[in-house]
């Protein structure tokens, strides 16, 4: 066939595409699907609080419990919070905020066993960044250095003044115990004094009787919170307490020298994934009620045996 006979040829049209026919659909099927009321959701209030644990700021590198953070790499990690829109603020301060739903961009900063270091070295820092933070402190080794760390290398603590100029400058002062002792294998007397006794010095130094307590080494069972809630505290700091999580049993995320901003922003992610969240009760408006407070009572007996640090670097 010619070219030219095939471009006389007529245009068929095309077969329309016949018309589908519908299904009714049963009432039944319309009804909208909601999940199923079994599927737990986890209110804001009732998130693990993201607090990051530090200790000594320095820019020594004899560094064997992964315990300090140069100077440089701090301010790095207070930039990080800042590019993002948080803010490092003391648990008391993040607590009542959560209380009241004023929580959003704060991040609890702690500084355990009180270093001389910190009024030194991180204060000017955490101004710089427009910062606050809870300085858990040891009022039975003021002035001495932290002979717990069989490995060194030793570290001056804070006095009586440190403590006091710390607290002047904002920073929330808390207890770490009197001596740094384990409270799992302390006897009666010495819970008693590590806890009570410890809070009622800090009270006679800075005028004011201290809201927070921090583990020793990180390590708790029911007992010790027990003895931390009965001396008067409102909260407690600890790391990973799993079952035993709750107002006297915060968990909290070791920072070191090693964490960049990709570990910290994996830090973040994950934290609300691998710690458990706070025991359901009623909204309250201090920091001793804030997101679950005073709640240990529900979960005090879900675990006897001590909880320890996961990271191994608390101490």
């Amino acid at each position: 066939m010619s070219s030219e006979y095939r471009t006389r040829l007529p245009a068929l049209p095309l077969p329309l595409p016949k018309p589908q026919r519908r299904v009714p659909v049963p009432a039944t099927a319309r009804v909208p699907v909601t999940a199923p009321s079994s599927v737990p959701v986890i209110s804001q209030r009732r998130r693990p609080p993201w607090v990051l644990m530090y200790h000594s700021v320095s820019s020594c590198t004899d560094d064997p419990y992964r315990i300090t953070v140069s100077p440089y790499r701090l301010d790095r990690q207070l930039r990080w919070l800042s590019d993002r829109g948080l803010t490092g603020v003391s648990v008391g301060e993040l607590l009542r905020a959560r209380a009241s739903g004023r929580g959003a961009g704060l991040v609890g900063l702690t500084f355990d066993d009180g270093y001389t270091d910190f009024v030194d070295t991180a204060l000017p820092l955490l101004r710089r960044h427009g910062c606050t933070a809870t300085v858990f402190v040891l009022p039975g080794r003021l002035g001495g250095d932290n002979g717990w760390d069989e490995l060194g290398p030793r570290k001056p603590l804070l006095s009586v003044d440190g403590i006091r100029t710390a607290a002047a400058e904002g920073m929330e002062i808390g207890s770490h115990g009197l001596l740094h002792t384990d409270l799992t294998t302390a006897d009666d007397a010495t819970l008693e004094r590590e806890t009570r006794h410890s809070r009622t010095l800090l009270a006679d130094i800075t005028g004011t009787a201290p809201e927070g307590f921090c583990y020793p080494y990180g390590t708790i069972d029911s007992r010790a919170v027990d003895a931390v809630r009965a001396a008067g505290y409102s909260y407690a700091c600890a790391i990973d307490p799993g079952p035993l999580t709750g107002m006297h049993a915060l968990p909290r995320v070791h920072i070191d020298a090693s964490d960049t901003s990709v570990r910290l922003f994996l830090k973040r992610v994950l934290h609300p994934l691998r710690r458990k969240p706070l025991p359901r009760m009623p909204a309250a408006g201090t920091a001793g009620d804030a997101g679950g407070a005073g709640a240990d009572d529900t979960a005090k007996d879900a675990a006897k045996d001590t909880v320890r640090d996961e990271s191994g670097g608390s101490r």
